[in-house]
């Protein structure tokens, strides 16, 4: 009897993650693409659905590129492409040594001064042991979630790490902020952004992915590129909150309303669903 293999799925939690959603955004994707990217790439969920969708002949994909202005995000993937067993190896002594003092411990580590494998372990340790799997930094850069209430949490997935890293052997890997995808996209290129949201209030804003805020003038500056990208025949996907300014400032091309669980609320009341925008152009 043949093996079925697990299916590919996102190794890293990631605030905003796209798993939930994939349903509802699936009968919206364009059949195929000369090359897709991904500049607010996360937890790369849509990503590893068009790789999945392309090994089944279901989606036609040439060349992908994912970006991120979080270095220990891209440092991640490059590790999890290029030395997956190394990285399982290390993973799987961290499970064994997990603790609160071990957890603390590795959240203090200057994560700029780790070499490459442990910057990558030290990711996945944290987002699998920390509060709601949030990634969050301060403004000098610093990891600062405290450790999550897990019996058991599941440091090392090492099925699908090594599935991750099959995926990823043909993808280019950047450390860039949005606008990097006007270097190189042409016709045809598929670009999907997956921004910080818009807050749905003053008091609901997150941008803290990085120590660099994503705020008003950065929606404005990534509506532009939106712009540019549409002049030059790409076809291009965008989500964010269903709030006004963002549903003005992308009301020239197809706005789609979809419905989302809140995923971070330290409310358990506050988790219904919400509505979130998909923008295409096409």
């Amino acid at each position: 009897m043949a093996t079925i293999a697990p299916v590919l799925k996102p190794f890293l939690k990631w605030a905003g993650g796209k798993s939930q959603l994939l349903a509802q955004m699936a009968p919206y994707l364009p059949p195929r693409c000369r090359s897709y990217a991904e500049p607010f790439c996360g937890s790369a969920a849509l990503y590893w659905y068009l790789y999945r969708q392309a090994q089944q002949g279901a989606f036609g994909l040439q060349q992908a590129y994912l970006s991120d202005r979080n270095p220990d995000l891209i440092n991640c993937y490059e590790v999890v492409r290029d030395r997956v067993e190394d990285l399982i190896l290390l993973l799987n002594q961290y499970r064994q040594q997990h603790s609160k003092r071990f957890y603390y411990h590795i959240r203090s580590l200057a994560h700029h001064q780790l070499d490459p494998l442990t910057r990558a372990a030290r990711l996945i340790y944290l987002n699998k042991t920390c509060f709601n799997g949030l990634y969050r930094v301060n403004r000098a850069g610093q990891f600062n979630v405290p450790m999550g209430s897990y019996r058991n949490p599941q440091i090392v997935n090492a099925a699908v790490l090594r599935q991750a890293s099959a995926a990823l052997q043909n993808v280019a890997l950047e450390v860039a902020d949005f606008t990097g995808v006007l270097q190189w996209a042409k016709a045809g290129d598929f670009i999907y952004f997956d921004p910080p949201y818009y807050p749905l209030s003053k008091t609901a804003s997150f941008t803290s992915y990085t120590h660099q805020p994503f705020g008003e003038a950065e929606h404005h500056a990534l509506a532009a590129v939106v712009a540019e990208l549409d002049r030059r025949g790409c076809l291009v996907m965008l989500s964010n909150a269903w709030v006004e300014p963002i549903l003005s400032l992308y009301q020239r091309w197809r706005c789609i309303e979809l419905k989302a669980g809140r995923a971070i609320n330290s409310n358990g009341q506050g988790r219904g669903k919400i509505s979130e925008l998909l923008v295409i152009n096409y």
